[in-house]
């Protein structure tokens, strides 16, 4: 049988449904795992998304989008191709894209996560013939503390920085990691303390709120009076505001960062007073557990460095591959 999913420049093809997943280029049918901008494409004729993330992805391509929400596990069909979507674990409404064609099943996987996660759908394992798996983090070097560590050590530093007299700037993604941290705060805080938000995250939270995901009260700060006093507050900012004009308001602060990135000695950490190791992607340990789970006997992997993780595969006797995706 041919493969299911191949490799064109506009990104990857399902020929059997002619549709493309998360394309990088305008194509007529686009399957989008979630809202993320690097893999939701503006200007596609038609797109199906999960359910959760439609308001996400309607927000990330404009009101006039031609939009379809599937709800996960939902069966439809693209030309030739039964297709249904899968929770990723990643963010509000990510998917995995399940494609079936005459008994041969392909999933791919976008962008996922296995850690536990109150903002959104956990991870469901999906069993395959081939499995298309992100590689972001596809190192040894990248094995995430336990659940729930990242947000009790942002609940400290945030309290001793109150005590001290400071505020707390934490640099985060305005989607998924934003919200993540809203409702993982809610374990150590009582819900209605409130949490402050650059204008870039206030939508985005809304569509959280919208979809019942319980998360800390927020305020966003262009709504504060100019004279208002930040010390002691949490505010939740998006990396590309670091050292702008527009922090001045918020002084004296403390800055600190929530990423994977923080998982491993790379400098990254350097600029910021604290790092957290918080991250909407699958670790090493987590890629590998993944991949046993789906039965898949081959896998291709894609986005990142995966050399590392198809040596190992081929070296325990599994087909896999890397497929170089250009943007």
């Amino acid at each position: 049988m041919s493969d299911l999913v191949v490799l064109r420049p506009e990104g990857l093809y399902c020929p059997a449904g002619d549709f493309y997943i998360d394309p990088h280029k305008r194509v007529t049918r686009a399957v989008v795992t979630h809202a993320h901008g690097d893999h939701a494409k503006s200007g596609c004729a038609r797109y199906w998304t999960a359910t959760p993330g439609y308001r996400l992805l309607k927000t990330r391509l404009g009101a006039a989008a031609q939009v379809k929400p599937q709800d996960y596990g939902q069966v439809f069909e693209l030309g030739g191709a039964r297709v249904s979507l899968h929770p990723a674990g990643h963010i509000l409404g990510s998917a995995q894209v399940r494609i079936e064609v005459d008994g041969e099943v392909w999933v791919v996987s976008g962008d996922y996560k296995r850690d536990d996660d109150p903002s959104c759908a956990p991870f469901e394992v999906v069993r395959c013939d081939t499995f298309v798996t992100e590689t972001t983090f596809a190192s040894p070097d990248y094995v995430w503390p336990p659940s729930g560590s990242a947000s009790a050590a942002i609940h400290a530093w945030w309290q001793q920085n109150r005590a001290d007299g400071f505020a707390s700037v934490l640099f985060c993604y305005a989607l998924g990691k934003a919200q993540r941290v809203l409702a993982e705060l809610r374990r150590h805080v009582d819900a209605e303390t409130t949490v402050y938000l650059h204008e870039a995250m206030t939508k985005l939270v809304g569509h959280y709120r919208r979809e019942g995901i319980a998360m800390l009260a927020t305020k966003p700060v262009n709504e504060c009076v100019a004279s208002h006093d930040f010390r002691g507050a949490l505010i939740l900012v998006p990396p590309h505001a670091f050292g702008t004009p527009w922090l001045k308001r918020l002084a004296p602060y403390r800055t600190g960062f929530a990423s994977g990135w923080m998982g491993a000695d790379n400098g990254r950490s350097a600029k910021y007073d604290r790092g957290f190791t918080l991250s909407d992607h699958a670790d090493w340990p987590s890629l590998l557990r993944t991949i046993d789970e789906t039965g898949a006997r081959r896998v291709l992997a894609m986005h990142g460095d995966s050399a590392l993780l198809v040596a190992l595969l081929r070296a325990r006797g599994l087909q896999a591959d890397a497929l170089d995706l250009q943007h």
